[in-house]
């Protein structure tokens, strides 16, 4: 095949090609706060969708309180981001989890380091430290379901964006794209800048192959 390559057939096991981190937060039964790093999340005019693993607190959470803040964090937010991978909002742990290596924790947002600033039109609280905070309320709940996973596909609405002054074309109402620079999860990987950027707990406790050299910062 003329300038063509070869393709293979492997069979992949995982299919995270490059997605933003979003940081979900969201209002737990007892009026705390639980936040929750994803990345199956894509945006069409003023609404999400958002696919989301039916044994977390997140889901619950959504399902209950119809509403949630994304918090997109930058790439230089990558070591807060990663202190909480392998962590869930449940005291229950499910037997999977735990084989990966998560546990319970109460707190996120300082195992994090994170600030919780209060929101303007919905009750879960906005993450101070992200340069974009959507503030969104459920539109509807979708089961996704299969061989191999078990979650579920939320439509939200973005109620109000929130997004640095610095990130912002001067007089438009445009997000720069040369100055955001999202954190990006390829793989169970990290990435920013097109870089390696720290190494991932996540990747680790799905025990993917990857040998990664991190960027130095």
């Amino acid at each position: 095949m003329k300038g063509g390559s070869v393709h293979v057939i492997p069979g992949l096991k995982v299919l995270y090609f490059g997605t933003p981190v979003v940081l979900v937060s969201s209002r737990n039964p007892d009026g705390t706060a639980n936040l929750a790093p994803m990345s199956s999340a894509w945006w069409l005019g003023q609404h999400a969708m958002l696919g989301l693993g039916d044994s977390g607190r997140t889901t619950a959470n959504l399902l209950r309180e119809r509403e949630c803040v994304l918090n997109l964090p930058s790439s230089a937010m990558v070591d807060a981001v990663d202190r909480i991978a392998l962590t869930t909002g449940r005291p229950d742990v499910p037997a999977y989890k735990l084989r990966q290596g998560y546990r319970y924790e109460p707190d996120k947002f300082a195992l994090a380091g994170l600030t919780a600033q209060p929101s303007e039109l919905v009750r879960a609280p906005r993450v101070a430290e992200c340069p974009v905070q959507l503030e969104c309320r459920v539109i509807a709940a979708h089961p996704f379901a299969g061989a191999d996973v078990r979650a579920t596909a939320f439509q939200v609405e973005v109620l109000r964006a929130y997004v640095e002054e610095e990130l912002v074309i001067p007089g438009t109402s445009h997000v720069d794209p040369l100055r955001w620079d999202p954190l990006i999860m390829k793989f169970c990987e990290f990435f920013g800048g097109g870089q390696n950027v720290h190494p991932s707990r996540l990747a680790e406790g799905w025990e993917m192959p990857h040998r990664l050299g991190v960027a130095a910062g």
